[in-house]
């Protein structure tokens, strides 16, 4: 009888102990109590990317990041010829002829206040001078998105105020692509994309930029045309042939690199994701260099993110080509690839941390490394397991704070009229992203460790350090920054940038406790 007991009481004990321990990251994840960010201000304030480069030439297509209460007036001062400002939305417009540096001051103006910021405009052979930020379709849709999605995204993006924080970006992945055809004979949207101008008109009059997606094989990943042919008129028998079968994946004997560039070009897109997998040592540069040619042959400015997985070795041949390249394989809200069940060729938060710190040297304005995209909110394909991110609410600060730490490119996968209020925080804060969009564009690196923390530091344009003190072990841990790591000395002010508040003086040292896989974000300034 005591032995039935006995095991009765363990069972009880261990069923308490997971239930705690689901509730517990069920809480972690899920609950407004875990929010740190502030909500902002009424009063206007200008947010997102201090500097923007365009070819000259070329449309300028911008909308002024500003959080406050509406109706809100923007003006700017010393605008260059050519270029004017919609004083209601905050958009500019127009195009810039003469090569150089403009430096405007823009102001913003509600009942409650006014807010003016230098802004940088730079004519030149550059783009994307700080990080993308935006919304890409894959993580969330999978190759099942339609044009619905893609415009409830962008109202949603308007909707939720995260246009607001400079995420302008809307980036429909694979699945659009239907038969060649047109008066170009290039790829034309299947069925689920009925008016495809009719869409990219549709986001940029909400202030933000259309992606697409493509790749220089015979077919996509899923099967869909690809940008060659084994015949000169581009035809394929099937549009489509499913994710197990491999057949196009070879680049055809006929490109047809400039039908569809014209094309993306007429529908108004301005961001590529080029995608496909090469050998590592393999450099194939060719396929990059003919791309980016035609691209900088447009009359309108198209980001070039290239998604095939590049080696340090081959990074200096193709690297002067892009703005964007993949240095891992895909991610998964998990914490690390060993608990995955599936997709074992990808990778977790912890995963990715080693690998991408390897690219430090090369990420720059205008070229920035990107560890893939954000795995918050709802995470899934579609109709294929569409569910809410299994990361804590630790490991999504710490996921957050990394990639803006690292100057990655920012892209949500989620749907974005499905966000809660703790990923909208997770989002918006501001503070965090100008990590991100600072105007120096370095990368953060691997200052001190100890005993599973990990100090994380990156220098900012005005003379601050971002600083990240990271837990990657299984407990709590108090995580020290010595000065002398930091590079600094004497008095600094410590602020955390998640709470938005200061934390007061310091000198020599700063340490906190931080929870397991969990993150305290600060930017230290000098006395």
């Amino acid at each position: 009888m005591m032995k039935k007991v006995l095991y009765i009481f363990i069972l009880l004990l261990i069923a308490g102990t997971l239930s705690s321990q689901i509730t517990e990251r069920e809480n972690l994840g899920n609950t407004e109590s875990y929010i740190l960010t502030p909500e902002p201000s009424p009063k206007p304030k200008i947010n997102g990317a201090k500097v923007f480069g365009v070819h000259p030439g070329n449309p300028v297509i911008f909308t002024i990041p500003a959080t406050g209460n509406r109706p809100m007036t923007f003006t700017a001062k010393n605008l260059p010829k050519g270029l004017s400002l919609d004083k209601s939305s905050g958009r500019f417009s127009g195009s810039i002829e003469i090569p150089g540096t403009y430096v405007i001051t823009i102001c913003a103006k509600n009942e409650l206040g006014t807010y003016e910021s230098d802004f940088r405009i730079i004519a030149g052979d550059k783009l994307a001078l700080t990080p993308p930020m935006g919304w890409n379709s894959w993580n969330g849709w999978g190759d099942f998105v339609t044009d619905e999605n893609v415009r409830s995204t962008a109202d949603a993006m308007v909707k939720s105020g995260l246009i607001n924080h400079g995420w302008t970006n809307i980036n429909i992945d694979i699945g659009w692509e239907g038969k060649r055809g047109g008066k170009y004979n290039a790829i034309q949207p299947n069925e689920r994309f009925p008016d495809m101008k009719g869409l990219c008109d549709y986001i940029h009059s909400l202030g933000m930029k259309t992606g697409i997606y493509s790749t220089p094989w015979v077919r996509t990943y899923f099967g869909y045309t690809g940008g060659s042919a084994d015949n000169k008129d581009g035809f394929l028998k099937d549009t489509k042939i499913g994710k197990e079968n491999n057949e196009g994946h070879y680049f055809g004997k006929y490109e047809f690199i400039k039908n569809d560039v014209l094309q993306w070009e007429e529908w108004g897109i301005d961001y590529l994701k080029y995608d496909w997998t090469s050998p590592t040592d393999i450099p194939d540069v060719d396929h990059i260099r003919a791309m980016a040619e035609v691209l900088r042959g447009c009359n309108r400015d198209i980001i070039f993110s290239l998604c095939n997985v590049m080696s340090l070795d081959n990074a200096p041949l193709k690297l002067p080509f892009v703005q964007l390249w993949r240095t891992t394989t895909d991610i998964r809200d998990v914490w690390e690839r060993s608990s995955l069940k599936k997709d074992l060729w990808a990778l977790g938060i912890s995963d990715i941390w080693d690998i991408h710190r390897e690219w430090r040297a090369f990420t720059k304005p205008g070229c920035w490394a990107d560890p893939d995209m954000l795995v918050v909110g709802w995470v899934g394909f579609g109709d294929r397991d569409l569910h809410k991110t299994l990361l804590t609410a630790d490991e999504q600060y710490t996921h957050i704070s990394l990639w803006c730490l690292w100057s990655a490119p920012l892209f949500i996968g989620s749907p974005i009229e499905k966000l809660d209020k703790f990923t909208l925080s997770l989002l918006s804060n501001d503070e965090v992203l100008e990590v991100d969009q600072d105007p120096l564009g370095q990368q953060a690196y691997l200052a001190y460790k100890d005993d599973g923390g990990e100090v994380w530091v990156k220098n900012m344009e005005d003379g601050s350090k971002a600083v990240g003190l990271f837990n990657r072990s299984a407990k709590e841990l108090t995580v020290s920054a010595p000065w002398v790591q930091l590079g600094i000395y004497g008095k600094q002010r410590v602020r955390d940038l998640w709470r938005q508040k200061e934390l007061g003086t310091f000198e020599n040292v700063f340490e906190a406790k931080v929870p397991t896989h969990g993150v305290l974000l600060v930017r230290i300034f000098p006395e």
